[in-house]
């Protein structure tokens, strides 16, 4: 072989090699999408703002409801209890799903909203299915700001801002994600590709099944806020997030965000119409 045709051979390599990167770094780009139309959904949206996308990982198709805004980042509120329950339990600040804290009234002390289930002792498990603010709290200030920052970083999670010092990050608008970022990184937790042990992600399995029907489970995580922190009369945001296991398939994972005028307005709706949409998108069954 001449130098010339060698040079030739080594050029055309590399050229194949950086069109297969390419392709596999905008796989998700080319991927079909396919819209779940809003107008039939009309009556049930009124006066609030929903935004929807499911990623079927087995064919790589995203179900996006016509008009989602999929881009914009919002406060993950607590839907970052996901990734707070597996870096409580990556750093050691929660031994086990069990790890067991006492709740002190005097420093965390109730608050008009809160429910009853969060006036009380309780494990991690515990605190991630009652979404209980005050535990994950006490945790953030024991992993601290740059553990949290390393981690989100690695795992491309929102605009990774965590203020030091700050026990609140996720629920005051400093720490934001939007829904496609939301996608991706449950994509790599339903995935098993998070770089954590099986326990941790095990634990956050156990702890987020919401549901159960015909082969399939569904896994997920609300979250609520108001819009003005200082006004719980006003504008609520909420998400509810998750995949669903389907036996031998690939999970699809998923995102809803919606805006309403109250939190009554959105909090039985956020799992209700997110299921309601996979569904309709043909990716749940009609019994869950």
């Amino acid at each position: 072989m001449t130098h010339r045709a060698s040079n030739l051979s080594w050029t055309n390599s590399l050229a194949s090699i950086a069109a297969v990167t390419i392709l596999m770094l905008s796989s998700n780009a080319l991927a079909e999408v396919k819209a779940i139309p809003l107008q039939e959904y009309a009556s049930e949206l009124k006066n609030l703002d929903v935004s929807f996308l499911a990623r079927d990982l087995e064919t790589g198709t995203d179900h996006v409801l016509e008009k989602s805004d999929l881009d914009t980042r919002h406060s993950p509120l607590s839907t970052f209890k996901i990734p707070n329950m597996i870096i409580a339990l990556e750093t050691g600040v929660a031994a086990s799903p069990e790890a067991w804290r006492d709740w002190d009234p005097k420093r965390r002390p109730v608050e008009a909203h809160w429910p009853d289930e969060w006036k009380s002792s309780q494990t991690l498990e515990d605190a991630f299915r009652k979404s209980t603010v005050w535990y994950y709290r006490d945790v953030a200030l024991e992993v601290g700001a740059q553990n949290y920052r390393d981690k989100l970083r690695a795992w491309h999670y929102g605009n990774v801002e965590v203020a030091d010092g700050s026990d609140k990050f996720w629920l005051d608008d400093t720490l934001k994600i939007s829904l496609t970022e939301q996608v991706e990184f449950l994509s790599q937790v339903a995935r098993g590709e998070l770089p954590v042990s099986g326990q941790s992600l095990a634990a956050l399995e156990r702890a987020s099944e919401a549901g159960k029907a015909g082969g399939v489970t569904l896994h997920g995580k609300s979250g609520t806020g108001p819009d003005d922190l200082n006004n719980v009369d006003g504008r609520f945001s909420g998400w509810y997030v998750g995949y669903l296991r389907r036996g031998d398939k690939e999970p699809v994972v998923f995102a809803l965000h919606v805006s309403a005028p109250s939190f009554s307005a959105l909090r039985e709706f956020r799992k209700a119409f997110a299921v309601k949409l996979l569904k309709k998108a043909g990716l749940a069954p009609e019994a869950l």
